[in-house]
C-alpha cells in the first residue's frame, strides 16, 4: 500500500462538475506532476461535499484546508504554495457571508460542523468508483455481520427497533414494510430502490448514488437476506447519467469482489442487482407507477391495497425504499438500533437530508437530526438570507409539499410537525423564499408543474388540477373574482380525497398551504389588484420619480410599446394605457428613477 504525505479531495458531484471541477483537477494533477510531488500527494475525486454554491471545491488533508470557487489557475497556486511550500492560500479560503470571517478548515465552517451525517457519511470523502475505499470505511461489514451472525427475523427486528421511516415522502416504518414482505405469500420476492427523484430542486438521492453507490447496494443485499429475496432493481432516471455510470461500475466491482452474485461471503446467500433507467416522468416516483415501468408497462399508478409489500413487482412481494432510506441501513446494523433511535425526536428517528436551495446564502446538501428547527437549518447552516432581506417562507416536500411561514421558524422539522402545518417532509427538497417572493405566483408554479406531470389516469388529478391552475393564473393576471379562494379550497380538498395516488392527493398542497398561511396575498391580488411582492407583472404599475429622472431618454428608447414619453433633459412620464408592464424601462434606467407602485 502506498503512503502519501497529503490527500487532495476534489468534489466531483454534479454541481461541481458543471462548475468546472474537472479542469481544476487536471490543473492540480499537472502541477503536482511538474513539481515532482506525485509520490507525495494523491488527488482523489469524490462525490458531492454539499456546498454547491461554492464549487468547485477541494479539501487538502491531513489539515482539512477547504478551498472554494476555484479556477484552474487557483489549483496551480495551491500546488505551488500549499502542497510544495506548506503555505495556505488565504485568498481562496471560505469567508462567512454574514460576517466575512475566514475559515481555514471545513470543520470551522458552520455549514459542515452543525450537520450530523449518516446517509451522507461517505459522500465527499471517498472515491465513489473505488470499492476498496468504501470497504476501508466499514463498507460491506454490515452485510457480513447479518449473513454470518443474524437471522433474517433479527435483521427485521433491528430495523424496526431503530425507528427508521421511509425517506421518500410518506414516512412509513421501514422495518414494518420489510416484515410485511417477508411474511407475504409468493416467491420470488424483490427488492427495489426508488431513485426516480423528480421534485424540482431536490438532488439528495442523486448525490448519494453519485457519491456512495455501494452503500445502497449493501443495504439492498441486507434487505434481500431479511425477506428472502435474491434479486434487486435500482430504478433511476436517465437525467442522472453520472449516477447511472457510477452505480453500474459499483455493481460490476461488487460482483468482482463476491459482494453481489452467487454465494456471498461463502454463506450460500445469493443476491444481485440490476439497473432500470426511467425516462424521467414525475409520476414514476410513485411506487406502483415505478413498478409498472420496471415491468415494461406505462408508468401509471394503481389503486392500493394490495400494497407492493404484498403484491409488487410482477405481483410478487416487493420492498421498495428510496436511496436515502437504503443509505441509513448499514450504519444501523453496525451501530445498533438504539444508537439510531437516540437521534431525532420521539416519533421521527435519525437524520434527514435536505437539498437547501432558493434565497439562502449557503445552498447545497445538508443532513441534520430530525427535530432540528427551520431556523437552525436556514440561518445557522444556510447562513441566512442574502442581501439583508427578510425570510418569508420555506417550501418543503417539493410540488407535493407546502409553505411554512416565518412565524413557524422555531418549529422542529419532523414528520408530525410538518403535517400539522399543512406541509410534508417529502423527499427533502427545501426551498427558501425571501420578502420578494409572491406566494400566489409560487403556488401557480408548482400547480403548473403537477399539471404538466399528471399521468392523466384519474380525473380528480387530471381535470381538478387543471381547473385550479386556470383560477390561479387568472388571479395572477389581475382577473381574480370574489369566491375564487373558496373555490380553490373546495377543489383542493376534493382532489386530496379522491385522487388515485399519493402524488395526485398531495398536488393541491402548495395552493392550500399558501391560502392557509398567506391568504392576505390572495385577497390583495383579487380585491385590490395588487401583488404585494411586486412579482405578478400584470398587476404592476410603473411610475417615474421626477426628481431622479434627468431626461436622458434611455427608457423611451427601449420601451417596445412607445409608452414612455417626454422632452430631452426633462423628466419623462409613462402612458399606462400603452404600458405592457414588461419592466424593460426600469431595468435600463441607470438612475433608479423608475419604480413600481
Amino acid at each position: 500500500m502506498e503512503l502519501y504525505r497529503a490527500h487532495v479531495l476534489v468534489c466531483a458531484g454534479a454541481g461541481c462538475i458543471s462548475s468546472g471541477c474537472q479542469a481544476v483537477k487536471s490543473a492540480l494533477e499537472e502541477s503536482i506532476d511538474r513539481l515532482g510531488l506525485k509520490r507525495e500527494v494523491k488527488v482523489v475525486e469524490t462525490g458531492c461535499m454539499g456546498p454547491c454554491d461554492l464549487g468547485p471545491v477541494i479539501v487538502v488533508y491531513p489539515e482539512g484546508v477547504f478551498y472554494r470557487q476555484l479556477k484552474p489557475a487557483d489549483a496551480v497556486e495551491i500546488a505551488e504554495e500549499h502542497l510544495l511550500k506548506g503555505r495556505v492560500v488565504e485568498r481562496l479560503l471560505y469567508k462567512a457571508p454574514e460576517n466575512g470571517k475566514t475559515a481555514v478548515t471545513s470543520d470551522q465552517i458552520d455549514f459542515f460542523k452543525k450537520q450530523t451525517r449518516i446517509a451522507l457519511r461517505n459522500t465527499g470523502i471517498i472515491n465513489p468508483e473505488s470499492v476498496e475505499e468504501y470497504i476501508a470505511r466499514d463498507g460491506y461489514r454490515a452485510l457480513g455481520k447479518v449473513l454470518t451472525t443474524m437471522t433474517p427475523q433479527e435483521v427485521i427486528e433491528c430495523i424496526k427497533k431503530s425507528g427508521l421511516r421511509g425517506r421518500g415522502g410518506a414516512g412509513f416504518p421501514t422495518g414494518l414494510k420489510w416484515e410485511f414482505s417477508a411474511k407475504a405469500p409468493g416467491k420470488p420476492r424483490y427488492v427495489v430502490c426508488n431513485a426516480d427523484e423528480g421534485d424540482p430542486g431536490a438532488f439528495m438521492d442523486r448525490s448519494i448514488l453519485e457519491g456512495d453507490p455501494h452503500s445502497v447496494l449493501e443495504a439492498m443485499a441486507i434487505c434481500g437476506y431479511a425477506i428472502g429475496s435474491n434479486q434487486g432493481y435500482v430504478y433511476v432516471r436517465a437525467e442522472y447519467p453520472l449516477a447511472v455510470q457510477r452505480l453500474s461500475l459499483a455493481i460490476e466491482k461488487a460482483r468482482e469482489y463476491g459482494l453481489l452474485g452467487e454465494n456471498i461471503f461463502g454463506t450460500g446467500f445469493s443476491f444481485d442487482v440490476e439497473i432500470r433507467v426511467g425516462a424521467g416522468a414525475f409520476v414514476c416516483g410513485e411506487e406502483t407507477a415505478l413498478l409498472a415501468s420496471i415491468e415494461g408497462r406505462r408508468g401509471e399508478p394503481r389503486p392500493r391495497p394490495p400494497f407492493p409489500a404484498q403484491e409488487g413487482l410482477w405481483g410478487k412481494p416487493t420492498v421498495i425504499n428510496n436511496v436515502e432510506t437504503w443509505a441509513n441501513i448499514p450504519p444501523i446494523i453496525l451501530k445498533g438500533p438504539e444508537w439510531f433511535a437516540s437521534i431525532g425526536t420521539e416519533k421521527s428517528k435519525g437524520t434527514k437530508v435536505f437539498a437547501l436551495a432558493g434565497k439562502v446564502n449557503n445552498t447545497g446538501l445538508v443532513e441534520v437530526p430530525m427535530g432540528t428547527t427551520l431556523r437552525e437549518i436556514i440561518f445557522d447552516i444556510g447562513g441566512g438570507i442574502p442581501g439583508g432581506k427578510q425570510f418569508k417562507a420555506a417550501q418543503t416536500g417539493g410540488p407535493s409539499g407546502g409553505c411554512i411561514p416565518a412565524r413557524y421558524l422555531d418549529v422542529p422539522v419532523d414528520y408530525e410537525s410538518l403535517t400539522r402545518l399543512g406541509a410534508i417532509m417529502g423527499s427533502g427538497g427545501l426551498i427558501i423564499m425571501d420578502e420578494d417572493t409572491c406566494m400566489v405566483d409560487l403556488a401557480r408554479f408548482f400547480l403548473e408543474f403537477v399539471q404538466d406531470e399528471s399521468c392523466g389516469k384519474c380525473s380528480p388529478c387530471r381535470i381538478g388540477t387543471k381547473r385550479m391552475l386556470e383560477i390561479v393564473e387568472r388571479i395572477t393576471r389581475g382577473e381574480g373574482r370574489d369566491g375564487d379562494i373558496e373555490l380553490l379550497e373546495e377543489l383542493g380538498h376534493g382532489i386530496k380525497s379522491s385522487a388515485l395516488c399519493g402524488l395526485g392527493q398531495t398536488a393541491p398542497n402548495p395552493v392550500l398551504s399558501t391560502i392557509r398561511h398567506f391568504r392576505d396575498e390572495y385577497e390583495a391580488h383579487i380585491y385590490h389588484k395588487k401583488c404585494p411582492a411586486g412579482v405578478c407583472r400584470a398587476l404592476m404599475v410603473y411610475a417615474i420619480d421626477e426628481e431622479k429622472c434627468n431626461g436622458c431618454g434611455r427608457c423611451a428608447l427601449v420601451c417596445p410599446a412607445g409608452a414612455v414619453y417626454g422632452e430631452k433633459k426633462k423628466p419623462h412620464r409613462i402612458d399606462l394605457e400603452k404600458c405592457l408592464r414588461c419592466g424593460t424601462c426600469m431595468e435600463k434606467c441607470k438612475f433608479g428613477a423608475i419604480y413600481t407602485i
